[in-house]
Formats: structure tokens, sequence, C-alpha cells
């Protein structure tokens, strides 16, 4: 059974592909500092799978956890999930971000390096493209981030093709998400992070269920079919699963390579609010706020070369990513 690192493991996307990686006959190996998630995470995991988890509970920057997390498994490969992810707040503090998601990074890759652990998926974002030139997004799009937290994404993206070019057997595969939404179908694991959330369905689900009074839409003046802003939502279980592909792409691929993961579609705010009250038979009051800095009008996906090549497609639809969450904000009765 093939070990898989699965550094920010408790995290939304890092907890379900730890489940899918199970379902695979994997066996991934967590790590994370719960800075923005919680221990339960690996309850709910367990409880999932029926398979025992190992977790350590630690930050990539200290070399010691590293090292003993090298020392003690045979890691095939890693998927590296951790790191800071709001946009407006990497706007405000920009080294913070620096700090925490590039030298972890770099201390990561030292550690992999020191244990000939030559394959890594890297958990990189479609803000590396920028405001789009050109809709949908393929691969070849210009990069050129308009945030710090895109900025890092593609720092690492580039030191991940320069580690390739020096050494000939390492591997990297760089998934460019779009927006994940959804939540595991059993309801136990889904989008709560510790801090306020960054994404969207957890705003909503929280006033659904009664936590908040209202959604605060920011930005109703893009050039849009409704003002607000547009993306590509994609199920995390759909996600997840392109990271499994990745990763026995891997087995056979060395070098460098970038993959989009979105469904091709895009949707507004408002469309996506109007989907939810619709697949779940409720109501959620809104109000519009100023737009946000860092944050582009319209932005989805072409996956094609991941369909070919990986052989991945989404399956889910936009009413299974609303219905999903729903149920995991009912069963959790997250906050905000």
């Amino acid at each position: 059974m093939k070990q898989i690192l699965v550094t920010g493991g408790t995290g939304y996307i890092g907890s379900h592909t730890a489940i899918e990686l199970i379902s695979y006959g994997y066996e991934p190996i967590l790590v994370d500092n719960l800075s923005n998630s919680n221990r339960k995470v690996i309850d709910s995991i367990q409880k999932i799978t029926s398979k025992k988890v190992k977790f350590y509970e630690g930050d990539l920057k200290d070399n010691n956890l590293l090292k003993s997390i090298f020392s003690n498994h045979e890691i095939h490969a890693v998927m590296h999930f951790a790191g800071l992810k709001a946009v407006g707040e990497s706007v405000e503090k920009p080294l913070h971000y620096f700090d925490a998601n590039i030298v972890s990074t770099i201390e990561l890759l030292k550690e992999m390096n020191k244990a000939e652990v030559k394959k890594i998926v890297f958990s990189s974002s479609a803000t590396v493209y920028g405001n789009p030139i050109s809709l949908p997004i393929d691969e070849s799009h210009p990069v050129r981030s308009v945030n710090p937290y895109g900025s890092t994404k593609l720092i690492i993206e580039n030191i991940l093709n320069d580690l390739t070019i020096s050494d000939k057997q390492f591997s990297a595969v760089c998934l460019r998400y779009f927006n994940p939404i959804g939540a595991h179908e059993s309801g136990e694991i889904g989008d709560n992070p510790n801090n306020v959330p960054n994404n969207l369905l957890p705003y909503i689900s929280s006033v659904a269920t009664g936590k908040s009074d209202f959604l605060r839409v920011f930005g109703n003046d893009y050039e849009t079919i409704d003002g607000t802003g547009v993306r590509d939502y994609i199920h995390v279980i759909d996600l997840a699963k392109g990271h499994i592909a990745a990763v026995k792409f891997l087995d056979d691929n060395y070098g460098w390579e970038a993959f989009n993961l979105g469904t091709g579609q895009g949707f507004s705010v408002l469309e996506i609010l109007k989907s939810y009250e619709e697949s779940n038979h409720l109501s959620v009051p809104y109000k519009i706020y100023p737009r946000r800095k860092g944050d582009v009008s319209i932005s989805y996906a072409d996956s094609s070369k991941a369909n070919k090549i990986l052989n991945w497609n989404t399956e889910r639809d936009l009413k299974d990513m609303c219905i999903s969450s729903h149920k995991f904000a009912i069963k959790n009765q997250q906050k905000i």
C-alpha cells in the first residue's frame, strides 16, 4: 500500500482527498498545524472510511517534524495542500502569506530531497491567471497574479518547475483549482474553517441555518449577467478525485505539468444563491457590499487537458454541491 503524505490534511480539500486516497487503496499520512481546521476531522475521516489514519500535528517549517515523518514512513508521494488561502487577507498581510506559503514549501521540498521522495502534487489555484484576457481559461493562458495569495501559488509553481529541470527524477503536478464547494455525502466533513470563511457556500449555509442574519455579496457592478462575480464552481469530491488521477500520472511521468480542475461553466454569486435556495427549499437574504480588493470579475476553466491526459472528469452538478453543503451545515450547525 503506497503511503501519501498529505500536508494540510485536516483542511477542507485535504480531508476529502484523504478519504478518496483510502478508497483507492492508498494510505494517507496527514500533517496539519490545525490553524484553520479541527482535530475532530480525523475522527470523521476514520468514521467514513473505517480505517485508522496516521496524523501528525505541526508546522511544515518544523524540520524535526518533517524528518520524523520521512524517517518513519516510506512516503511514495506528497500532496501539498497546506497554506493560507484568503485573497483579501493576503492583500492586507502579504509578508505573512509569503512566509506561511512559500517558506514552508521550501522546507518541505528540502526534506523531500533528503528522503529521496521525488513526486509532488501541488494545490495551486486559478488565481495564477489574474484577470482573464480570454475565456474559458486554459493552461496556456498567461500567468500574472493580481494579489499576494495568487503570487505565492505562482512562485511555488516556478520553484517546482525549476526543481524538475535541475533533477530529472523529480516530478511535479500543479493542480490549478477553480472554486471548490460542496461536502462529503455523509455530511461528516465539509468546508468548516476555524476563522472567517473564504468561500461562498459556508456563508450561505450560515444564513440558511440561522447562524447569520444575511449574506454579504461583494460587488454588483461587474460586467456579468447580474453584476456579481462569476466563478467556476467544482464539487470538492470531484476535485479530490483529480488528485488521485494526478498521483497516478506521476507514477509514469517526470517533469512539471499544470492542469486546470473546473467544470468549464461559470455561475454568478446570485445564481449560486438561487440554486442553493431552490435545491434546499429555503430563502437566504443578502445585502450588497463594495467589491473586495484582489477579486476578478469572471473566471471559468477549460479543463480539457485534465480530461484527456489525466482521464479525469467532473461527475457532480451545482445541485449536488448545494444539497451536500446544506446537509453538512445542518449536521454540524457551523458558526461564522
